[in-house]
């Protein structure tokens, strides 16, 4: 398997390769934010486990509910200058927090509202690793 791929004069990062630094940084992040606020609860008899099956489960969330619930609430994202958008992270948050039930365990809105936050920075992080990646290889070659 290969790390970069190359197309089109554009190099990019195996999409696999991709996936599984983010799902590995989420995963940081649902451990980290469970071992600093006690209104977050994950299963702590496997805590990697159930951290990495709340990862998928908001992966596959964003990809399926997410852009109907963005679609479904443009006004009000537009009325209010976009801060509404967080309130739907939220509520992916503690959709995953009602299908795992008592192995994730969200008790307060604005640590939900944190970890969404959290989750978008560490996104936003992981975009600028990739990119250094990539970065260095095309200028390696």
């Amino acid at each position: 398997m290969q790390l970069i791929i190359k197309e089109k004069n554009k190099i990019r990062l195996n999409r696999f390769i991709d996936w599984i630094i983010y799902m590995v940084g989420y995963t940081a992040v649902f451990i980290f934010v469970t071992s600093f606020f006690k209104s977050i609860y994950i299963d702590s008899n496997h805590l990697i486990i159930w951290s990495t099956i709340i990862v998928l489960l908001i992966y596959i969330l964003n990809k399926t509910i997410k852009p109907v619930l963005v679609t479904l609430t443009i006004p009000i994202t537009g009325v209010t200058l976009g801060l509404f958008y967080p309130c739907i992270n939220v509520f992916i948050i503690k959709l995953v927090d009602w299908l795992l039930g008592k192995h994730f365990q969200v008790k307060n809105l604005l640590i939900a509202l944190l970890v969404a936050i959290l989750l978008s920075i560490i996104n936003f992080i992981m975009e600028r690793f990739i990119e250094n990646i990539i970065e260095a290889v095309k200028n390696h070659e």
